[in-house]
């Protein structure tokens, strides 16, 4: 059980550094204020309290970004990141960096192997958007270490929109990339795809992922960061970590009952993939796996077991398990945590490129 909120409190910021333990405690009182006891949630306030920034036409330190509809039925849409040199000069050379995003879209493929990533923005399904500034700012990270292209998914959440909708709109994201051309590249003029995600996005990588494996179609990895899975049963690390670190089991539990089908326990496949409902990947060609775990999360004992029944099913898979690490230390390069999971994605997107 949780321990008392100031004995928490102060084990916390002996650990974590002072600004993430003022960006996440922030996320946590808003995140509290915006779940109801019946189960709704309150989205116009979420909306409010949002910090969001708009996409930038004109490059920022080398990246530009832009909105874009992909699915009009559902409004779903997506912000596409890509590198652009800096301006050689003047005018000339800033509107030439502005690439109008139609021509972008309708642009030839790249001679030269580059790597996209469609990644999913965390907040257990009903937090969070693509213009988030956390995850606007990850994403440019992303493109700067990449070199290639970054499409974040602006999801439906829960509740109001419930499994499998999260899934299906990864899977509308994955289906339109692999219809652009101006994606593809290399001598073959293939989408060199990864997919990625924090927490509910990780989650959704890995389902978008597994249908992707059964259907036959290559994904050239998946990057997951403290991804978002449970049980009914506790892990040891859910008893142990229980409220110490921002996340309390409460918290987490909340999120699947809003999430879930309204019948469903946490052992259904979305929450429990390798569960005693779940379906095993074994003989699927499924995708290599770098999967970032934080061993103060309470769910990390999940993550973990989730690597291992890759590993089960014949899966090449690599756990980084920064065991001092808390959930968000992706989102501030203010620790090693940071920098050296970062060089993790860079070798892994290098080595699974081609």
């Amino acid at each position: 059980m949780a321990g008392s909120d100031e004995v928490n409190r102060n084990e916390c910021k002996t650990v974590v550094p002072l600004n993430t333990w003022v960006l996440i405690s922030n996320f946590k009182v808003a995140y509290n204020m915006l779940r109801r006891p019946d189960g709704t949630f309150d989205r116009d306030l979420a909306e409010y309290l949002d910090r969001r920034t708009p996409a930038n036409a004109h490059p920022t330190e080398g990246v530009a970004s832009f909105d874009h509809v992909i699915d009009q039925s559902v409004g779903l849409g997506v912000r596409i990141y890509r590198a652009v040199a800096a301006p050689a000069n003047g005018a000339a050379g800033a509107a030439a960096a502005t690439l109008p995003i139609l021509e972008f879209l309708t642009g030839a493929p790249s001679a030269d192997p580059l790597p996209v990533i469609i990644f999913f923005h965390g907040g257990s399904f009903a937090h969070s958007s693509s213009s988030t500034l956390i995850y606007d700012h990850l994403c440019r990270r992303f493109v700067k270490l990449s070199k290639g292209v970054v499409i974040s998914v602006d999801y439906r959440r829960a509740p109001e929109h419930r499994y499998p909708c999260a899934y299906d709109d990864g899977w509308t994201a994955l289906k339109w990339a692999l219809a652009q051309p101006c994606l593809r590249s290399g001598a073959d003029a293939r989408l060199r795809v990864f997919l990625s995600g924090d927490s509910s996005g990780g989650n959704i990588a890995h389902h978008v992922a597994a249908r992707a494996a059964g259907e036959g179609i290559r994904i050239y990895g998946n990057i997951l960061l403290n991804a978002m899975f449970g049980g009914t049963e506790r892990a040891e690390s859910e008893r142990r970590l229980d409220g110490k670190y921002f996340v309390t089991i409460q918290d987490r539990d909340w999120y699947w009952k809003a999430y879930l089908p309204e019948d469903a326990d946490r052992d259904h496949p979305a929450c429990n993939p390798f569960g005693p409902n779940g379906r095993r990947l074994k003989g699927l060609p499924f995708t290599k796996s770098l999967i970032i775990v934080s061993g103060l999360d309470l769910t990390c004992d999940r993550q973990l077991a989730y690597a291992e029944g890759l590993r089960e099913d014949g899966h090449d898979v690599k756990v980084v398990h920064r065991e001092k690490a808390t959930i968000g230390f992706y989102l501030l390069s203010n620790t090693d945590h940071y920098h050296e999971v970062m060089e993790e994605i860079t070798d892994f997107l290098q080595a699974n490129l081609i």
